[in-house]
C-alpha cells in the first residue's frame, strides 16, 4: 500500500528509527549470518569473533525492532530472522553502490585515457 507523501512525522520516525537499527556493522554481520538460518548466540559469537556481550547487545536491539524472532531451549537462546524485508533494503543498497562504483570506476578510465 502506498504511502502518502509528504511522509507523516511519525512514519518518517518508524523509517529513521529501522535505519539506525540496521544501520550498525556488527548488526549487518549478524544478519547476515543468521540468513543462512537459525543460531545460537554462542554460534553468533564464535562466528563474529565479538564478546557474548556485545552479540547479545545487538541482537537485542533487532529483537526490540521485530528484526530477528529468538527462542530458548535449555541455557542456549536461538535467534533467527523475523523480518526477510531486511534484506531487501540490503540488496538494494548493495545495488546502488555497485551502480556508483561502475560510474566512478568510468570516470576514472575516461581520466586517463
Amino acid at each position: 500500500m502506498p504511502l502518502a507523501h509528504p511522509l507523516p512525522e511519525k512514519v518518517v520516525e518508524l523509517i529513521a528509527y529501522r535505519f539506525r537499527v540496521i544501520g550498525e556493522p556488527t548488526r549487518i554481520r549478524l544478519l547476515e549470518l543468521l540468513r543462512e538460518g537459525e543460531l545460537s548466540v554462542q554460534e553468533l559469537v564464535e562466528r563474529t569473533g565479538a564478546t557474548q556481550q556485545n552479540v547479545s547487545k545487538h541482537l537485542g536491539v533487532l529483537l526490540h525492532a521485530g528484526i530477528v524472532g529468538r527462542r530458548k531451549q535449555g541455557v542456549c537462546v536461538y535467534y533467527r530472522i523475523a523480518d526477510a524485508t531486511v534484506f531487501d533494503i540490503c540488496e538494494l543498497v548493495c545495488g546502488s553502490l555497485e551502480q556508483q562504483f561502475n560510474a566512478l570506476g568510468m570516470e576514472l578510465q575516461e581520466a586517463v585515457s
